[in-house]
């Protein structure tokens, strides 16, 4: 039996870091395949053919962040029939043009499912577990409006999971 001060197996395995890898291959102009062996994707710099790279890290946080509240609401046996994430970023003017505010709005459709569980499940999702959002600056402005089955609601400001120091 470990002593009291002595982590167990379980605490080691979750601190323990996940390493993720990515390849992007240049195939002209300026477009990619990007993404793991066998799972790849176009990323259009130009953003004609294909999404550009900023798009890409917009569809990474609504559908990290969309998983989240899938699963979220789904613990409450209310299930998500329908979802659509829709997000307008605003970037910088001048290089680098970062992205500064997103305004996201999360259309749900389900029977029984509470306002107040959508919007906590999506505040969860900011707060502690969207790994894509997490890794953006903290800087950057989340503003998030529900619409439930139809119905919408007031924006609500976000704020993204950062570490303590």
């Amino acid at each position: 039996m470990p002593s009291s001060n002595q982590p167990s197996a379980k605490q080691k395995a979750a601190a323990e870091p996940v390493t993720t890898s990515t390849d992007a291959t240049w195939r002209g102009e300026r477009l990619f395949d990007a993404g793991p062996a066998g799972r790849t994707h176009r990323i259009d710099a130009n953003a004609t053919e294909a999404p550009g790279p900023v798009e890409a890290l917009l569809n990474a946080v609504a559908t990290c962040s969309a998983v989240d509240v899938i699963d979220i609401i789904a613990k409450r046996k209310t299930p998500v029939e329908r979802l659509t994430v829709h997000i307008v970023a605003e970037r910088r003017a001048d290089f680098p043009r970062r992205v500064q505010r997103m305004e996201i709005e999360y259309a749900i459709d389900g029977a029984g499912i509470e306002r107040e569980h959508a919007e906590r499940a999506i505040q969860l999702s900011f707060e502690r577990y969207c790994s894509v959002a997490s890794s953006l600056a903290p800087d950057i402005v989340v503003a998030t409006r529900l619409t439930l089955n139809g119905e919408g609601f007031p924006a609500v400001h976000q704020r993204i999971w950062t570490p303590t120091v």
